[in-house]
């Protein structure tokens, strides 16, 4: 049961309302468990929470925060605060490494507290004793007036998150370029990001620093240095001094050691570890890790498809017709890779296409089958469909199952 002397809280204000920063401040001074959630996700998390297992006061003051969008399947992790700020302390280290005072910077962010990438420089801005400001998402759509929304000032370090789908709009508009390369630094991730908008990031001299993380790592655990995006680095960069990361020799998935892990899932009313006995979580992305400890992801364990007798990984797919659209200067706004059964293959790749503005799309297919045609047999789509509705989430992540159903509405 709920311990009455610890309150279990639920919010779904809207994120900078001054509603989140009292219950954030309340829960750091007194204590108990906050769930945070999207109005209409409030059902869910109450379930998940149920009566309250005991477990869960041995790690409060904590916050409950959902993860799984790329997975499709929701889960709702309990983060202790002192993960988090463990979290956020290491990225401070991160960035005196880099030459960046931290206590010094200005942390802009425009992305959803619900969310662990939203919550945390709200946090970080906390424990750095830095400045912090909100910026409401809806606002990256107008980027002209981001000079006026948001000056940024000069002598100041301004650090920034975004995730693809919000830098792809920003760098369509000669305003947001320049609102962008005003900061220092910006972390990307969420999401892959495409052939394209890393190519021309590094052209325009942008300061970007890939990263790799989740809700159940309390953020990101590995990030990219920019002056080594610039010189043209891939990945995600190496481990931040918090964490630990290691490859599963069993299917290559990315396993983290980490002081930020989650304490556990929740589900059904019992928390359920996350961590093995010896402190390791083994994520459902697959990834390489160099020699030098830089992790390139490559897609994602639970959505593999198997054809032909080949395990194929629809990202990796995406990502080779993605580079080669952009070498042949292709109008290809975006593309998706669902499967469909088959009799002969098992399952075979279906591609969803949204051409770019107010370019021709019927004629975009026949050119990315040509190039297709190159790949290997498993990993060339079978059908094609024009898709102009085609867009990942508010966070850039691909609701597959949500393309999965209507690819299978529209057959």
């Amino acid at each position: 049961m709920v311990d009455p002397a610890r309150p279990l809280s639920l919010l779904a204000a809207q994120a900078g309302s001054p509603a989140f920063v009292d219950a954030m401040e309340q829960l750091q001074r007194c204590g108990g468990v906050l769930g945070l959630a999207p109005a209409q996700e409030l059902p869910n998390l109450r379930q998940a929470l149920g009566q309250g297992d005991p477990l869960v006061w041995r790690h409060a003051p904590a916050v409950v925060l959902g993860s799984g969008g790329s997975s499709g399947r929701r889960r709702w992790c309990l983060q202790p605060i002192t993960h988090l700020e463990a979290s956020a302390a290491a990225t401070g280290d991160w960035l005196r490494q880099l030459g960046i005072e931290p206590s010094t910077a200005l942390l802009v962010n425009p992305l959803p507290w619900h969310h662990v990438s939203g919550l945390m420089p709200w946090l970080r801005s906390q424990i750095w004793g830095a400045e912090h400001r909100w910026l409401e998402p809806a606002q990256l759509r107008t980027p002209q007036a981001l000079p006026h929304t948001l000056p940024l000032p000069p002598g100041q370090p301004a650090l920034l998150s975004l995730v693809p789908t919000q830098l792809h709009r920003l760098l369509a508009h000669p305003a947001g370029v320049r609102w962008l390369q005003g900061f220092s630094l910006i972390w990307i991730g969420g999401a892959p990001l495409a052939p394209e908008e890393r190519g021309r990031s590094r052209q325009l001299g942008l300061h970007l620093a890939p990263c790799y993380g989740s809700t159940e790592t309390g953020s990101m655990v590995t990030a990219l240095a920019p002056q080594a995006f610039l010189a043209g680095q891939a990945g995600c960069g190496r481990a931040l001094p918090h964490a630990q990361l290691r490859i599963a020799p069993a299917n290559g998935a990315v396993e983290v050691r980490s002081r930020s892990l989650s304490a556990g899932v929740l589900e059904g009313g019992r928390l359920w570890p996350l961590a093995k006995a010896d402190g390791w979580w083994r994520s459902g992305d697959l990834g390489q890790l160099a020699a030098e400890g830089g992790l390139t992801l490559l897609g994602r364990l639970d959505g593999a498809v198997h054809s032909g007798g080949e395990t194929v990984f629809p990202e990796q797919v995406e990502l080779a017709l993605q580079t080669l659209a952009a070498q042949q200067g292709l109008p290809l706004a975006a593309l998706l890779l669902v499967a469909q059964p088959d009799p002969e293959w098992g399952q075979r790749l279906v591609a969803l296409v949204r051409g770019q503005g107010g370019e021709d799309a019927t004629r975009l297919i026949p050119a990315l089958q040509c190039l297709a045609a190159g790949l290997p047999p498993a990993q060339r789509p079978r059908d094609w469909r024009l898709c102009p509705e085609l867009e990942p989430n508010a966070m850039g992540k691909w609701e597959r199952q949500h393309w999965q159903r209507w690819l299978s509405d529209q057959s």
